[in-house]
């Protein structure tokens, strides 16, 4: 018959000591068969349940002494012996328990990090550093307070309200442009494997439910535009200008093309006995191609232009890099404060009164287009780049009407130099 060891009191217990020796010493406490108090040589006392699993014998830890008292440990050996006699192995369920917690804690991401995943894998493929650094702006800026140190496996809905409701109503444009950022990295993190169910930051059927639609809150502001009637004699003022800035600008506006587009644009795109412009997809906003007709004036103004050695940049900035859209718009600013200085009545947006910028020169050439030309609105909006609304016509669609575009931009270079245009009598053919 096993010997039964004697039941050890609380202070029994206490006034035990380590034997001589280097190992450890154990001694039986009672109550349960195999319950034993372990003490190092250092004093460092744990509780032990040896036993029989299986056919193994096992030495099971249950916490240590005095954080888990001699009641604790009489408990914590009967609960180990009951799923022993279960036909549980107490070792194996905690390997698998340690396990889990370790896949769960490799899987949990907080949303900062995922922000910087995101990042890093898909502003790759943004066109420019100002489209990228602002993504990361708007998140760190507004989400990231509020998000940042949350796993995002339990951001909910209300977690991402909580980010885009203080901004709704004051800066709706940027609130709508987080809650789209938000979802962008909520989605890629289902899919990394990080969380799974609903993304808490979709708008249909969710978000929209909680706020008011952006378009009832705001109506967004377009870029200022100089009128087309003010066109000639703030083209007149840039004229007399220097600096690459100046034929920056310049060269925007006799091609009516995007900032970006301008600044990028590279020697290996032009064939300037064709006089044509050839844009890649890959620069484009709408990734189509895009062939730009160059007007006399505007292929001048190229072959007058400078070539840097080992720079392939049409517009290089002083240090040789690209030119930054704030130096276009700086151009234009310090021209309308230089009117307005003379008496003038500055460059202004006819209806917001406010000071043109380089982006508004496009939709003055459409002004100038709609109000003092024949010409057809689709050609105005192929000169654009924009995309045909008509789904079926830009399904036929194969051409890019270049030649048609082409005595198009000769006009509005003529206009812009205030050449005599017999405005409202063009005909295409």
């Amino acid at each position: 018959m096993p010997r039964i060891a004697k039941e050890l009191s609380a202070l029994e217990l206490k006034r035990l000591e380590h034997l001589s020796g280097k190992s450890n010493s154990t001694f039986a406490v009672g109550g349960v068969a195999g319950l034993l108090l372990q003490i190092a040589p250092t004093g460092g006392r744990t509780w032990l349940l040896r036993t029989t699993v299986g056919a193994r014998r096992r030495e099971i830890g249950l916490g240590g002494y005095p954080d888990v008292s001699l009641s604790q440990a009489r408990d914590r050996a009967r609960d180990m012996k009951e799923k022993i006699l279960n036909g549980i192995d107490p070792v194996e369920e905690r390997k698998s328990a340690r396990a889990a917690i370790t896949a769960a804690q490799r899987r949990g991401l907080f949303f900062s990090e995922a922000v910087d995943r995101y990042l890093t894998t898909k502003t790759t493929g943004f066109k420019n550093d100002k489209h990228r650094a602002q993504w990361r702006s708007t998140l760190e800026t507004y989400a990231v307070p509020h998000l940042g140190k949350m796993l995002v496996q339990d951001i909910g809905v209300y977690d991402v309200l909580r980010a885009v409701e203080p901004i709704w109503l004051e800066k709706t444009e940027t609130a709508s442009r987080l809650r789209g950022r938000i979802e962008a990295v909520m989605s890629w993190a289902t899919v990394a494997g990080h969380r799974s169910g609903d993304n808490p930051a979709r708008w249909a059927g969710n978000l929209k439910e909680l706020l008011p639609a952006p378009s009832k809150v705001a109506k967004t502001r377009n870029q200022p535009a100089l009128t087309a009637e003010d066109a000639p004699r703030w083209f007149g003022v840039l004229g007399q200008r220097q600096g690459i800035g100046s034929r920056a600008l310049e060269f925007l506006a006799l091609t009516a093309a995007r900032s970006q587009e301008v600044r990028g644009a590279t020697w290996d795109e032009f064939d300037l006995a064709a006089e044509i412009w050839l844009i890649s997809g890959k620069r484009m906003k709408m990734d189509r191609e895009h062939r730009v007709p160059l007007s006399p004036s505007a292929s001048t103004l190229l072959k007058a232009l400078p070539r840097m050695q080992n720079n392939s940049l049409v517009f290089p900035a002083p240090r040789g890099g690209q030119l930054s859209d704030m130096t276009l718009s700086a151009t234009m600013k310090r021209m309308h404060h230089a009117d307005v200085e003379k008496m003038g009545p500055g460059f202004i947006d006819r209806v917001s009164k406010r000071p043109a910028v380089p982006h508004g020169l496009r939709s003055t050439f459409r002004d100038w287009i709609a109000e003092h030309t024949n010409y057809p609105g689709d050609l105005a909006e192929a000169a654009l780049a924009h995309k045909i609304s008509n789904s079926v016509e830009a399904a036929y669609r194969r051409g890019d009407m270049i030649e048609k575009r082409r005595a198009m931009m000769a006009d509005w270079a003529n206009y812009l130099a205030g050449k005599d245009v017999k405005l409202n009598k063009f005909t295409i053919t």
